[in-house]
């Protein structure tokens, strides 16, 4: 059973994702949030699975709620939902720690396949997507923000092998595991090993993390 704790400041849309979600056999909704602070206090109390995190909420917003629930290291996913798929809030979201995001106009099935998809630790946004959203908008972070120093080797590589450096460059470039399987003459089910090993070691909640260290650390570089 994957548990969903609703965080949305509009009343009515908080009832059709609780009437979506409780039509489901294997989902269950613990409870509903207005806002930030509510979101990061039930998540606290309640530790569901996936959180429903709406961005613009009063008060506390989405993005810092995001950014506090992750950082507590619990095994709770952060699901983004956004009115706009290249809104600049879901790039500060990503950042924040969230598993994926998805715009609210989504059709039924693809929330519920999102849903299901954080609980069991993947990524929601497809990489090609996660990486125009990065593309879209590295180039307009203040100066220093979200890059790294790299007049100095970056921490999170030093345990890296060449391999697993190089299928994080690509990863960062959007490639899923069946391509970078073909193009690198590998079998599906190493690459999923070095992946996994790649997100230990680094460190990463899931693939959109690391493809968002693959740019702070310029192993890709905006197009």
């Amino acid at each position: 059973m994957t548990t969903v704790l609703i965080a949305d400041d509009q009343p009515l849309q908080r009832f059709g994702f609780r009437m979506l979600l409780e039509s489901q056999d294997d989902m269950t909704v613990l409870g509903e949030a207005s806002n930030g602070s509510e979101a990061i206090r039930m998540t606290s109390e309640l530790h569901p699975d996936v959180v429903l995190m709406d961005i613009r909420m009063p008060g506390l917003d989405g993005i810092e709620a995001t950014r506090r629930i992750a950082a507590t290291g619990d095994r709770t996913r952060v699901l983004i939902l956004t009115t706009f798929d290249l809104d600049e809030y879901a790039y500060a979201g990503l950042r924040a720690g969230a598993s994926g995001f998805l715009v609210k106009d989504a059709q039924p099935e693809e929330l519920l396949s999102g849903i299901r998809s954080v609980a069991t630790g993947d990524a929601v946004v497809a990489p090609s997507l996660t990486r125009r959203l990065l593309d879209a908008y590295a180039r307009h972070l203040p100066a220093g923000e979200g890059t790294e120093d790299v007049s100095r080797p970056d921490a999170r590589l030093s345990t890296l092998t060449e391999r697993e450096r190089e299928i994080l460059t690509v990863i960062g470039k959007g490639w899923t595991n069946t391509e970078i399987a073909a193009r690198l003459h590998l079998a599906e089910s190493t690459v999923k090993t070095h992946v996994g090993r790649i997100l230990a070691k680094t460190g990463s909640r899931d693939r959109i993390q690391a493809v968002i260290l693959a740019y702070d650390t310029k192993l890709v570089e905006p197009s």
